[in-house]
């Protein structure tokens, strides 16, 4: 199998539950009955993959930089289209960077090389939606 090629699996569970098995083979559930909401839907966790994949890369980037890092957030927020398919139209990445004199510069240029040249989950989605984001910093004391 090509190092291009990733294969994952989705298996009905029955009531509205989903199993999904990665590449790697971890499994987990997803719930799609909205009353219920006993685990992420498939929706819920694209919002939360292109918040991880952003995450990665900024905290690896500061790192190299040598920032000092003591917590770090993302709140994403995501527009939906009211009519079917209900695809993201835009999303919002806003990272709380916590830690001691951490350079504004270094944290907006960490951003802008994962929007840029290595969030992959983010490229794939940004033909279709308008990705924005902004960050703050708090300086451990």
């Amino acid at each position: 199998m090509s190092n291009n090629l990733y294969k994952a699996t989705v298996r009905y569970g029955g009531d509205e539950f989903f199993i999904g098995t990665t590449p790697a083979n971890y499994s987990l559930i997803m719930d799609t009955k909205s009353d219920r909401r006993s685990a992420p839907t498939p929706v819920e966790l694209l919002l939360v993959s292109v918040a991880a994949c952003t995450a990665v890369d900024v905290v690896s980037i500061l790192e190299k930089k040598r920032q000092v890092v003591t917590d770090y957030k993302i709140e994403i927020t995501g527009e939906r289209r009211d009519e079917h398919p209900r695809a993201f139209t835009k999303m919002h990445i806003h990272h709380i960077v916590y830690g001691h004199d951490v350079s504004e510069q270094a944290v907006a240029r960490a951003i802008e090389l994962s929007d840029t040249k290595y969030c992959s989950v983010a490229a794939t989605v940004r033909p279709t939606v308008e990705i924005t984001t902004s960050f703050e910093i708090i300086q451990a004391g």
